[in-house]
């Protein structure tokens, strides 16, 4: 079979070459344990920051997964996302796509932490990973060996966070192209989505499945409870109203998420889809089946993700606080 390969005089094939070779460095120098002779114990410090911010703040755990998901999505796990406008700055939290997150400011406690044994040697891109794989366990899903060594990003991409991160109500197709492009493949993308299997969703995401009419999709004693919790069609988007992902093990990362869409339970549009497109309901099935299998599968995705074009060597730079480019930090 004739295969099609680049002529060496192309400019555009030097330039995807170049690209390639790029990110394929720097993920090659991710290593686990990066850290055992720069700051010995910069995991151990990590770990006992998110157990203790657990306790005290149960949801913490949640975050330290959704913040890893959208920071790994726009451009590179580095960082960028925990940046706050200032100055040229215009911080990725203000985007509508990243509506919903919080505890920002425990970030920073763990940051502390780690500046307090080792200043200026533990980036928070790698903060970013290795919470959210501590975050994880906590929540009751698999233990992921992360690799760490990712620099952070001294600029942040506000303009791209709408058009990296999918919409809840965007297409499957769009939904695979965003997660094919950093390098995450089908069976990956329907394993991460099992993230849907903790935390909640505010009813401003809802709504739109249940009023004027309620989505046909929709199990119809699920969506008069989805009522129940979202009796506004226009629910101010500062008021307390949500319903859970999983009213089951609401706070466990399992397979029960899968079970729930193929009972038509999902709460987004993307849920429902993810449940019947035939290109995913086939591992959507499989994943319902398997709780193994799920574990398998996401730990993989968790680490695809975490390693999509990380900043490595003299790239970048370690923020004293996580907040600010050095340059900006007072």
């Amino acid at each position: 079979m004739a295969t099609t390969t680049c002529k060496p005089t192309s400019y555009i094939c030097f330039l995807l070459l170049l690209l390639l070779l790029h990110f394929n460095l720097g993920k090659s120098q991710l290593e686990v344990n990066y850290y055992s002779s720069r700051c010995p114990r910069a995991e151990d410090i990590i770990k006992e920051q998110v157990t203790e911010l657990y306790k005290k703040h149960g949801n913490t755990a949640v975050s330290w997964l959704r913040n890893l998901f959208h920071d790994c999505m726009v451009k590179s796990c580095d960082a960028s996302l925990l940046l706050e406008t200032v100055e040229e700055v215009v911080s990725e939290q203000a985007s509508s796509r990243s509506f919903g997150m919080r505890n920002f400011k425990y970030v920073k406690s763990i940051k502390d932490a780690v500046e307090k044994e080792c200043p200026m040697t533990v980036s928070c891109a790698d903060i970013i990973a290795l919470s959210a794989r501590d975050g994880i366990v906590l929540l009751g899903g698999p233990r992921i060996e992360m690799k760490t060594g990712r620099r952070d990003s001294q600029q942040s991409y506000a303009t791209e966070v709408e058009s990296s991160i999918p919409n809840h109500n965007d297409s499957m197709s769009l939904v695979l192209s965003r997660f094919q492009q950093i390098g995450v493949d089908l069976e990956a993308t329907v394993a991460l989505l099992g993230a849907h299997s903790v935390g909640r969703v505010h009813c401003t995401n809802i709504v739109q499945r249940l009023y004027p009419q309620v989505d046909e999709t929709l199990e119809p004693e699920h969506a008069q409870y989805l009522k129940r919790r979202c009796p506004d069609p226009n629910p101010n988007p500062k008021d307390v109203q949500y319903s859970r992902n999983d009213l089951v093990t609401p706070m466990i990362v399992d397979n029960n998420y899968y079970k729930n869409i193929l009972k038509h339970k999902g709460l987004l549009t993307v849920d429902e889809e993810l449940a019947t497109d035939p290109r995913t309901s086939p591992y959507v099935k499989k994943m319902a089946d398997d709780n193994d299998y799920f574990n398998q599968q996401f730990s993989r995705a968790i680490l695809l993700l975490s390693q999509n074009n990380p900043l490595t060597g003299d790239q970048g730079e370690i923020r004293k606080d996580c907040r600010y480019i050095n340059r900006n930090a007072t």
